[in-house]
């Protein structure tokens, strides 16, 4: 049955928005090529979506004379702010964007370990998330919480996949889950809703990182802790509970106990955590200069680990290592040497790396056969080639199944990432629906 009127003009209308959103400004001929529709046609949509005030003249194109063919059309990006916010277990990080995806204003705030003692603490905590969405918004113009439209947040730990909501999850702090209530409630014309922090930087990887090319892939978040988003056939999957890539949970050979259903600790969390990255870098006689969190720490060492791995060497003997503190060391007379560990070190420490990274990959691999690993979060992305060559070249011995690992370019950016495309995406459901509907 062919579609009545009212919807093909519906359809042809978020074709139009959404090429407008893809491409940025259009003339109505790049949309009458891009679109397959004849010139009445598209001359109809143009002006519908510039009655509704969607779409207005931006500019004129170079190419064309000037005239009505010269137009060119945008979105209008100011009908709506948008806000993501990445919520970890010691900071809260916002960005506010446009409709298109403009970035208009950002910060982070530190939350410190006070904010898991309830009452006060945890109260505490929400309203310094809630007063930095609040200022950021103010800051980018989107005061009383009029124009923003849209909150995506970021968190660690399982969604609910009924309710959308943050479950009650053993070992992460109780204000997360009180921090989508207390938004809707300072912003209550704005919609808000809270994801997977791993998802969402899947998500983010799959539109604007390393995995474009690829409708099959999966994420492999190594961070403060460890996590996996699954990416199948262009859809993210979450799983019957919401659970889907809570990879530090698996059960692997290395560690002294397995996990139990309310501790990660014993699973794969123990080998590639961010505490565990640290302790093996100490057995390699490394250790990080200038922090004490331990995901900044891991990223660190093993960012500059990749550095130095990937490096011509300059003869045998040892040589400073930027950021680096040798734990013991001494020099080739015999003195101590505080900041010059052997050449092989970085080298050895990322081969000891790979090794624990690829028990978990290969068997999410034998699984799935994603065809592709992502190594996201600040560790991964830190890592970079060199990291992801020695993974992958690791589950070439271990697995039949050809598998390219590449290393995240948007490391720990990928959240507030992940959450303004989807922040976007859900205002544009919105603000782009027929009006009739």
């Amino acid at each position: 049955m062919p579609a009545s009127p009212s919807t093909a003009r519906a359809i042809n209308d978020r074709l139009a928005l959404t090429l407008l959103q893809q491409q940025g400004p259009l003339t109505a001929g790049q949309l009458k090529q891009l679109t397959g529709l004849s010139r009445p046609t598209v001359a109809d949509l143009v002006e519908r979506l510039t009655v509704s005030g969607l779409i207005a003249v931006v500019g004129e194109s170079g190419e064309q004379r000037r005239g009505p063919n010269a137009r060119l059309y945008g979105i209008v990006a100011d009908r709506a702010c948008l806000a993501a916010v990445d919520v970890r277990t010691e900071s809260v990080s916002v960005l506010v964007s446009d409709l298109v995806g403009r970035v208009l204003a950002e910060g982070s705030v530190p939350v410190g370990p006070e904010a898991g003692k309830a009452p006060a603490g945890e109260a505490a905590a929400v309203e310094q998330a809630v007063e930095l969405v609040e200022r950021t918004a103010k800051e980018a113009g989107a005061a009383g919480g009029g124009r923003l439209h849209t909150v995506g947040i970021g968190a660690p730990g399982l969604i609910d996949p009924a309710s959308g909501e943050l479950r009650d999850t053993a070992g992460l702090p109780a204000w997360h889950r009180r921090l989508v209530a207390a938004l809707q409630e300072r912003f209550p014309e704005a919609r808000v809703s809270v994801e997977n922090e791993t998802n969402l930087a899947a998500l983010a990887e799959q539109q604007e990182g390393v995995a474009r090319d690829r409708d099959t892939f999966v994420l492999l978040w190594l961070g403060h802790s460890c996590g996996a988003a699954v990416v199948l056939d262009g859809s993210l999957r979450r799983g019957a509970s919401g659970g889907t890539g809570e990879i530090g949970f698996l059960p692997v050979p290395g560690t002294r106990a397995l996990p139990s259903a309310t501790d990660c600790a014993g699973g794969y969390h123990s080998l590639v955590g961010a505490t565990a990255i640290a302790e093996l870098a100490e057995e390699h006689g490394l250790e990080p200069a200038g922090t004490t969190d331990p995901e900044s720490a891991a990223a660190r060492l093993v960012g500059e680990a990749a550095r130095l791995a990937a490096a011509p060497q300059r003869g045998a003997g040892p040589y400073p290592i930027g950021g680096y503190r040798r734990v013991g060391a001494t020099s080739h007379d015999g003195s101590a040497d505080g900041c010059r560990p052997g050449p092989a070190a970085p080298a050895l420490f990322l081969d000891a790396l790979a090794d624990r990274i690829a028990v978990g990959v290969a068997a999410v691999v034998a699984i799935l056969d994603p065809g592709c690993v992502v190594l996201g979060g600040e560790i991964g992305s830190a890592g970079g080639a060199a990291l992801a060559a020695r993974v992958e070249e690791r589950l070439r011995r271990m697995s039949p199944l050809a598998t390219e690992v590449r290393a995240s370019a948007l490391g720990g950016g990928a959240v507030l990432r992940g959450a303004l495309l989807t922040a976007r995406e859900r205002a544009q459901d919105v603000l782009f629906a027929p009006r009739d509907r």
